[in-house]
């Protein structure tokens, strides 16, 4: 594309890209796509960005483009590669001017230098770091702010790769350019005290650079060289971060009146806090020496009443994360054998422990609890205003950000490293909240509340410090019957309190008493946030181990009328996935006994299902919900059918956008509602019509898949055969080309008892994969599990069907240009070199079986390979005999056949329907209904009969301590 024909031509596009109007938009955007690739597009679009007078519209949309094609066709070997003069334009346009006047622009063209600096920087770009270098030391203040944007950005980009080359890279620029960057820093930080004494409006400027320096700064530190306190320019800025600190702290304080140079003072105190928490995470050595220096600073701004005004949240979060980091570090703790650990560990650990002096524990842990973990007005007024919300636990990261999480894990992680001087702190304040206070004294009702929030959260650490039960009995269940608005404060904290405690030291007699507290407080006329807490610890109680559902049962109808209200109250997504799961739990552990109370609960399950549209996280916990239901119900599940199959249907099928989401539970669900049926039921059946678009869509889900057919092959053979053999043995012979072995065996367990149940239609339907069978075990002389596999499926066709044997035998010596006999004999061999690999009984028994079958077959390939058959199964029939105790030893029984007396318990199997359908099956199997000694016997004398002389010949081949060892069976 020429730049002067074209360049109207792509302006007036770019125009027309930010219309409102989509008839003008969209073949815009169409033409804009079909330049993409053309040569000298992306040089148009540097002169129409880089023209200052066209609309600012236009411009950034410009440099969008320019990004976009910068990440497709920069690299050489990207396909419609930018070309190289093409490149070398764009990257002069780049670093020819620096007075982008507006923001977003600038931002942009600072993320479209890093993206090509990434690539080319400084190898094939060598002029940009001092072209920025000259323009950063220019008078112009927006030319020195704009390159110390693109600066930073380069370096964030830089600092990103992480191959060993582009390491070394990095560390050589910082070594260029840490002391010039650090004393611009210094430099911008002075001249923002010199004009904020002056309230000069140039103020904001100057701290802006300090802020682009103090970036590149913190990743220069963190990824710039292997250790910081060897550089002396690094040593230089960290040994006056704090000093700086206290200043810039200074001038926020200073700045009251002024809000917008408020919030860059905050953000230039955040940076130098983050990089400190990066030196102390990645470079912990060379932090050695800012130990004792850090921790003074933060008790001095975070736990003493002389600097309080200088305080915000984000400040605080970064001081108690520094001081946890400090305290969690392995680097600063010794190693159990003294003379292991070296003198770095233990003088850190030295400057550790002289700092946390007793009263420095007991100041700032009596800070902690009660400037920090009260509830403030803030959070009252969310409490009233969205109770819901107030109750959606922050977890994960949370600490790292906000002001609660990061008190409660920095409390923590103190008590677990100074538990015996905290212990008796924090029981002295519980000692002195003990009595109920005053409901009107909000100020009491808040420290109380904090005072049982660090008692809940440190449970594991008083385990022996604390009388639960008793505190329990005496006081808490007191103060849970105080009925006043104020102390739902206390209500709530309390019964968080008992979930913290009951997996930790609750006796199991106080069980009841607990039960009957969480069901008061889920009443409909408590506060919505107590009725929340109080379900999620019923959770917390019935998912512990010491449960007992009988001592439960008493409560559960109340309980789960409670549960349902407040299911059916709640309006947010989020927290009705909290009390589904609530549900659920209570569901999975009482099991048949939910029967009587859980017909309003599917009839309100498929209103929310309607309802939840768009919230697929909403229908997972409902999935999950019924999948308990449908186990708790067993065969009764049936009653369901009307809301279960169609919610399998849809969160199933792999054409619904929602399925990426409902998949895995919608899967478990499905194979639950199979494993329960009692009986087959064409709806059930049609919804195998999902699974060819399941297995296709990747292995992901492979193994829940294969479990739903077995189960199809268990409940409904016939009609599941005759609807979907042909694609069942379609969808798995294509799946076996291009999986690993574990994928493989998964699949040959399905064929297999496709076998078991159909031995004379099976093979034919599976003749592709049998085939693939054989190949293996011809052409892959690797002994393996799969191997093992594919000979038990063989062995089940030798036994089983001769007659597809001796066909399958043809169809593959064709194959090879081999003797029919020559090469089943070759199989033979293979399988005898083989058997060890085959190590359960059943399968070594169905192999032995099998071979014996053989011994009736008029076939040279039998006599020639006699000795290996006989050897076999004597060998496996040492594997099966055993003699019952106190018996004769004479009597020798077979351990796998199934005798009449071992069918126990049918009676019972309601609950497992699926279980009792495989032993039935299992009753059927050769390998469970024939003993191996009386079928070998059985069969060498048909070999006798048949061969007469030459029988005693082939006996006579075999070796004498085998034929010892059958005489002793066959006596």
């Amino acid at each position: 594309m020429d730049i002067s024909t074209a360049g109207p031509l792509v302006l007036e596009t770019l125009a027309n890209a930010c219309s409102q109007k989509a008839d003008v938009l969209k073949p815009a955007e169409r033409q804009l796509q079909q330049w993409e690739t053309q040569p000298g597009f992306y040089s148009i679009l540097s002169e129409i960005f880089s023209n200052h007078s066209i609309d600012v519209n236009v411009r950034w949309l410009a440099v969008l483009y320019c990004k976009n094609g910068v990440e497709r066709y920069w690299r050489k070997t990207a396909p419609n590669a930018m070309s190289e003069d093409e490149k070398e334009r764009l990257k002069s346009k780049l670093i020819s001017n620096f007075s982008e006047p507006v923001p977003q622009i600038a931002t942009q063209l600072a993320v479209l230098v890093s993206k090509i600096a990434r690539l080319d920087c400084p190898r094939n770009w060598n002029a940009l770091l001092p072209a920025l270098f000259e323009a950063v030391r220019c008078e112009d203040l927006l030319i020195q702010e704009r390159a110390l944007l693109i600066l930073h950005h380069v370096t964030k980009t830089l600092a990103s790769k992480r191959l060993a080359p582009d390491k070394k890279l990095f560390e050589s620029l910082t070594s260029e350019i840490f002391g010039f960057v650090h004393g611009l820093w210094t430099r911008d930080l002075d001249l923002f005290a010199e004009l904020s004494l002056v309230h000069s409006e140039n103020m904001g400027p100057a701290m802006d650079r300090a802020n682009l320096s103090c970036k590149i700064i913190r990743k220069q530190i963190a990824y710039g060289t292997k250790d910081p306190s060897s550089n002396q320019d690094m040593s230089s800025f960290l040994n006056q971060i704090f000093v700086r600190l206290k200043q810039v702290l200074g001038f926020r304080q200073s700045m009251w009146g002024n809000p917008h140079i408020l919030e860059k003072c905050q953000k230039m105190i955040l940076m130098m806090t983050k990089i400190l928490l990066d030196l102390l995470d990645i470079h912990p050595i060379s932090f050695i020496q800012l130990v004792r220096p850090t921790l003074e600073f933060v008790v001095t701004y975070n736990f003493s009443l002389s600097e309080k005004g200088l305080l915000f949240e984000r400040f605080s979060v970064n001081c108690f994360n520094l001081m946890r980091g400090i305290l969690s570090s392995d680097v600063y703790r010794p190693m159990k054998s003294p003379e292991l650990t070296d003198t770095v560990k233990m003088e850190a650990y030295k400057i550790k422990m002289d700092f946390f002096q007793f009263g420095t524990l007991r100041e700032i842990c009596h800070r902690l609890v009660s400037q920090y973990f009260l509830l403030t007005s803030e959070d009252l007024s969310n409490w009233d205003a969205d109770p819901e919300g107030f109750c959606l636990e922050e977890g994960g990261d949370s600490y790292k950000y906000s002001l609660r999480p990061s008190s409660e894990v920095l409390y923590l992680t103190m008590f677990k490293e100074f538990r015996t001087s905290l212990t008796p702190v924090v029981l002295e304040m519980v000692q002195a909240v003990q009595n109920p206070c005053d409901p009107e004294d909000m100020v009491a009702i808040l420290r109380k509340d904090a005072v049982y929030n660090a008692v809940g959260l440190s449970a594991f650490d008083l385990f022996d410090d604390v009388d639960f039960d008793k505190w329990f009995s005496t006081q808490l269940l007191q103060e849970l019957n105080i009925k006043h608005q104020n102390y739902r404060i206390i209500h709530r904290r309390i019964i968080w309190l008992c979930g913290q405690w009951v997996g930790v030291k609750m006796s199991s007699s106080l069980r009841p008493t607990l039960y009957q507290a969480i069901i008061s407080l889920l009443n409909q006329s408590e506060d919505l946030v107590v009725r929340i807490e109080a379900a999620m610890t019923l959770k917390t109680a019935v998912d512990d181990f010491e449960f007992n559902v009988e001592q439960f049962l008493p409560f559960l109808d109340s309980m789960f009328s409670q549960l349902f209200e407040l299911l059916k109250e709640v309006q947010e997504c989020d927290t009705k996935m909290q009390v589904l799961h609530v549900i659920s739990f209570l569901i999975e552990r009482t099991g048949s006994q939910i029967k009587p109370y859980a017909t309003s609960l599917i009839q309100y399950l498929q209103t929310l299902w309607q309802e939840a549209q768009e919230h697929n996280m909403l229908k997972c916990a409902i999935l999950t919900t019924l999948v308990h239901l449908v186990q708790g119900f067993g065969p009764n599940c049936t009653s369901m059918y009307e809301f279960l199959l169609p919610v399998i249907q849809v969160s199933t099928d792999v054409t619904q956008d929602q399925y990426v989401y409902l998949a895995e539970d919608g899967l478990e669900l499905w194979l639950e509602t199979l494993k329960n049926s009692p009986n087959p039921n064409d709806h059930l059946l049609q919804l195998y019509r999902n699974m060819p678009g399941l297995l296709e869509s990747g292995t992901e889900n492979l193994r829940i898949s294969l479990k739903i057919i077995e189960a199809y092959l268990l409940l409904c053979p016939n009609q599941f055969m005759h609807n979907f053999c042909n694609s069942l043995a379609s969808s798995l012979h294509s799946l076996m080309s291009d999986i690993r072995e574990e994928g493989q065996l998964l699949i040959l367990r399905v064929v297999e008892l496709a076998l078991k149940v159909f031995p004379k239609e099976g093979p034919d339907i599976f003749l592709n994969i049998l085939v693939s069978m054989v190949k293996s075990l011809v052409e892959e002389k690797n002994e393996s599990i799969l191997t093992a596999m594919n000979l038990t499926l063989f062995g089940r066709i030798v036994l089983q069907n001769q007659e597809f044997l001796w066909k399958l035998i043809q169809q593959m010596a064709h194959h090879y240009h081999q003797e029919a006999d020559s090469f089943f004999g070759h199989l033979l061999d293979i399988w005898f070199d083989n058997m060890d690999y085959i190590t359960q009984p059943e399968r070594r028994k169905l192999s032995a079986l099998a071979l014996a079958s053989l011994l009736s077959v008029n076939t040279s390939v039998v006599e020639e390979k006699f000795v290996g058959i006989v050897t076999t199964c004597v060998g496996v029939l040492h594997d099966v005999t055993r003699i019952p105790v106190d018996d004769d030893p004479l009597l020798q029984l077979d351990s796998l056949v199934i005798s009449d007396t071992d069918q126990s318990n049918e009676g019972d199997d309601e609950e497992v329907l699926h279980e009792r359908r495989k032993h039935q099956l299992s009753k059927q199997d050769p390998v469970h209904t024939v003993p191996l000694k009386d079928y070998l016997v059985s069969q060498l004398r048909a070999c006798q009969e048949q061969r007469g002389e030459k029988f005693n010949q082939l006996m006579g081949l075999v070796d004498p301590e085998i034929v010892q060892q059958l005489k002793s069976f066959t006596r």
